[in-house]
């Protein structure tokens, strides 16, 4: 289950304060796919960083499964994410200096999982990978590396997965690709998935939409707290 609880954002900008995102209450229940919509600058990927305890809020609370993550020191944050939260970003972030297998390897190692190498094939499997395992990153297509990112991301498989346009920096054919392969696993997991999208029809396919303006919620999901 994750929460928010009048969650807002607002940074300093030329010297004024700019809010990119207006208190906001949301509850969204475990198994269920989000979409998060809306133009650029309406707070999406702001959103998302908050959920994941990347970024603190300006106000208000941010609860997995009933953990307020805002109160948690920086240990206990990165312990957290560790076990319950898998990020995929748009642009892969993948080390550079390490393989593909390796990229998938070191949340494992971090978490100390005995199983860390075996596992890490079997993700190599599940992205349909298992033979560019020793390629790095520079020797990956864009849809290869994002594929080596949602293995990374399933690593210590995690119950909720966020996406941040993980098929923007793709062409047409390799994005749907991808995203047919994150709902696969999705649904073979029951994990819950947040994905902030520009795509209309990838929206489409989620079971709710969080539509957002200028930082507030023009349209929010059936779940979403009055």
């Amino acid at each position: 289950m994750i929460e928010l609880r009048r969650v807002s954002k607002t940074v300093e900008s030329g010297g004024r304060p700019l809010t990119i995102l207006h208190p906001l209450d949301l509850s969204i229940p475990s198994d269920r796919f989000v979409a998060v919509v809306g133009p650029s600058g309406s707070g999406k990927s702001t959103l998302l960083g908050l959920i994941a305890g990347l970024d603190a809020p300006s106000s208000g609370e941010v609860l997995i499964d009933g953990t307020d993550i805002t109160r948690l020191g920086e240990d206990e944050l990165a312990k957290l994410r560790g076990e319950k939260i898998g990020f995929v970003f748009q642009f892969f972030h993948l080390v550079p200096s390490l393989t593909a297998f390796e990229n998938i390897l070191v949340p494992m190692e971090i978490a100390r999982r005995r199983d860390a190498v075996p596992r890490a094939r079997r993700l190599l499997d599940e992205v349909g990978l298992h033979d560019r395992g020793h390629h790095y990153p520079s020797q990956l297509s864009g849809g290869e590396q994002q594929r080596v990112a949602i293995a990374r991301a399933l690593a210590n498989d995690p119950p909720i997965v966020l996406a941040d346009e993980p098929t923007g920096n793709l062409d047409s054919t390799t994005g749907r690709h991808i995203m047919e392969l994150l709902l696969a696993v999705r649904r073979a997991r029951r994990s819950t998935l947040i994905l902030v999208t520009h795509d209309a029809q990838l929206a489409s396919l989620a079971d709710d939409r969080l539509v957002l303006r200028d930082g507030r919620p023009v349209e929010t999901p059936v779940e979403a707290l009055p």
